[in-house]
């Protein structure tokens, strides 16, 4: 079952473009029943195999912008650091983790589907880079949280705060999201907040699903498979919410 969520999820991401975090996390919880901090290290350490294979890629294209990366990184290291640091601290009010977790999965989510509707694909008229870094804090907040924000949040600052084209915002980004999922990713493993033989599983199948989705990446309809997993990532996310209320209001 795990080789199987590896393999759709990597294939996902190889096709659309979404983070990895933002569709482990709740995939493992809802399906596979891991414990929301379990899941949430799980899918850091996972994203970052996944990316592995695609970083190198836009470095040898040069399309990463390592001045916009270091003001990312100025605020999203310190951010996934006090991010993980809350969730260890939250690991027995499980409830309200499922709901934080399901709420963030929500947003960001809903935020790449409005970025699509309203057709953002304009970048900032000049470099903001001190503001770039504050939200970048809260975007390493999310990811060590709850291994989601990443690819959404992180794409829709580079377009509005700074003048990069389209391909350095995605290969900055990648990377970036890249740097923070090993950060977060080493700190729940370090703490053993993960679950190691349904990293390896998943990781099986991820590494053929990364492959495949980067062959078909040209054959089907980026932007409608986006759109639609992004919808079925809302419907996740409300459900985490609904399943953390619940325990809270029975805890």
């Amino acid at each position: 079952m795990e080789i199987v969520v590896g393999f759709l999820i990597a294939l996902g991401i190889g096709l659309t473009g979404v983070g990895g975090g933002v569709i482990t996390a709740p995939v493992l919880i809802l399906f596979l029943h891991l414990p929301a901090a379990a899941a949430v290290g799980t899918a850091l350490i996972f994203a970052v195999a996944v990316k592995t294979f695609a970083v190198p890629v836009y470095l040898w294209r040069k399309q990463v912008d390592f001045r916009a990366l270091g003001y990312l990184l100025l605020g999203g290291v310190p951010g996934v650091i006090g991010g993980s640091l809350l969730l260890k601290g939250l690991k027995t009010q499980s409830g309200l983790v499922l709901a934080v977790v399901g709420f963030i999965v929500v947003i960001s989510a809903s935020l790449t589907l409005l970025r699509m509707a309203l057709k953002m694909e304009r970048n900032g008229d000049r470099n903001r880079y001190v503001l770039l870094a504050l939200a970048a804090t809260l975007i390493g907040w999310e990811v060590g949280f709850s291994s989601a924000g990443a690819g959404a949040l992180g794409t829709i600052a580079l377009m509005q705060l700074t003048t990069m084209a389209a391909p350095e915002v995605v290969g900055t980004d990648l990377m970036f999201g890249f740097v923070v999922a090993l950060i977060g990713g080493g700190f729940h493993f370090a703490q053993g907040s993960y679950d190691p033989q349904v990293l390896i599983r998943l990781m099986a199948g991820g590494i053929v699903g990364g492959i495949a989705g980067a062959y078909l990446a040209g054959v089907f309809p980026k932007r409608v498979l986006r759109a639609a997993i992004s919808v079925w990532l809302v419907w996740l996310g409300s459900q985490l919410c609904y399943r953390g209320w619940i325990a809270m209001v029975h805890g």
